[in-house]
């Protein structure tokens, strides 16, 4: 810190050579998070920044867009609007933080736990917020494994971890590892029949960061959501596929019974008694703004038309990729437009790791790590498609990838 302040200009200037190598997020594939927005959500999200979302008294129309926003999530997810209730946080890290403590608290209301060790149940590809809550809150994480069949969690795999201490099982629509959704359905079934047959009644939560903001509007008939009774929780994402910029998750419960009062603080340091359910209490209300003003701004059509380009160009690519020769399709972005590849087997002089670092002299950012460890150690390479990743881009990135392969591909041994 220097003893006399610069002016804004020379200020502005230095923390702009600081960052000046920093890959512009708009060619950033390695993220899931919104890299662009259009010049009135940029005025929006500026003007509305210093607004504090948790200062109800002094920013009503805020807190009531929150609210609208609940709502539209709770029908899109084929919830009740008028009995699911929800918030606004601080990404989906701290949704799951707040799901798996109602799951937490719904399961020592059941009767004497004390003394008892409770448990949840996931799959190996769950993001790691999940462990940060087992780790927490000291229950046990009961992991699937990964198989050769796939890297997503089976309703058999849930239902064989689950017993009295379950406090919940997590599904994952819209997996970071391979862009794939699991069978949320599938799952919801095989408790259903262990209810049916024990005393044990394990509740869903939703892993939906990502998916939440795109099967409504690409994948209406799958069952994943509210309409399955099991589930009593989701979350998602707005700073994803929900057009918003990093910093905004969402959580809904089925009802307030499923949220648990446990979670309610009345606090007054702002003027009236209001309950506070989340764990931070101070956030912009800028993502809230935006995300309310991009359900206004695309409407149903909209979201649907750009996340079905999107699906279109990842499984295009996937389908480019997959035809050169050298390379495993793991992840083909028909689900999540998400592309995910990991090279075939063969005496290969060159990496996944060494095209990445082509791919990153080109302008692409493109993440390479290992499949969960219960796999053979498999290092995949993955893309994530996002609106502004137009098929133009796509085609730039595939003529990188040509010309690094024509270089580096040698018989294989």
């Amino acid at each position: 810190m220097p003893g006399k302040g610069w002016t804004a200009s020379a200020a502005a200037g230095a923390v702009r050579i600081k960052l000046r190598d920093d890959i512009t997020p708009t060619s950033n594939l390695a993220t899931f998070l919104t890299g662009a927005l259009d010049p009135e959500a940029e005025r929006l999200f500026s003007d509305y920044l210093p607004y504090n979302l948790i200062d109800r008294d002094q920013y009503p129309g805020a807190t009531e867009l929150e609210r609208q926003c609940v709502q539209t999530l709770a029908g899109l997810w084929n919830a009740d609007p008028s009995t699911a209730v929800g918030t606004a946080t601080t990404g989906s890290s701290e949704a799951a933080l707040l799901a798996g403590t109602s799951l937490l608290r719904r399961w020592r209301h059941r009767g004497d736990t004390a003394g008892r060790q409770p448990n949840l149940v996931l799959g190996s590809n769950a993001h790691v917020c999940w462990h940060k809550f087992c780790r927490y809150w000291e229950v046990e994480p009961r992991i699937a494994p990964a198989g050769p069949a796939g890297l997503h969690l089976t309703g058999e795999q849930a239902r064989e971890r689950c017993d009295a201490d379950t406090i919940g099982v997590v599904g994952i629509l819209g997996s970071t590892i391979d862009g794939g959704y699991e069978p949320i359905a599938e799952m919801s079934a095989a408790l259903d029949a262990l209810a049916a047959e024990s005393d044990v009644d394990v509740p869903i939560h939703v892993d939906a960061a990502s998916g939440g903001f795109v099967a409504p509007f690409l994948d209406p008939e799958l069952p994943w959501d509210f309409r399955l009774p099991r589930v009593q929780s989701i979350n998602a994402s707005g700073h994803k596929y929900g057009m918003v910029p990093a910093g905004l998750g969402w959580i809904v419960w089925r009802d307030p019974a499923a949220r648990t009062n446990w979670l309610s603080f009345d606090t007054n340091y702002l003027g009236s008694t209001r309950a506070n359910h989340e764990l931070s209490f101070s956030r912009s209300a800028a993502p809230v703004v935006l995300q309310y003003y991009n359900f206004l701004r695309f409407g149903f059509d909209g979201f649907r038309a750009m996340h079905a380009r999107s699906r279109g160009t990842a499984s295009a690519l996937a389908d480019a990729l997959g035809g050169m020769g050298p390379f495993r399709i793991i992840g083909d972005g028909r689900e999540l437009p998400v592309v995910v590849l990991a090279q075939r087997e063969g005496g290969h002089r060159w990496t996944l790791r060494e095209l990445a670092g082509h791919l990153g002299a080109h302008g692409w950012s493109v993440p390479v790590y290992a499949l969960p460890p219960d796999r053979q150690r498999t290092d995949v390479l993955r893309i994530v498609v996002r609106n502004e990743f137009t098929a133009r881009h796509a085609e730039d990135l595939l003529d990188a990838v040509r010309g690094y392969l024509s270089g580096a591909i040698t018989t294989p041994a």
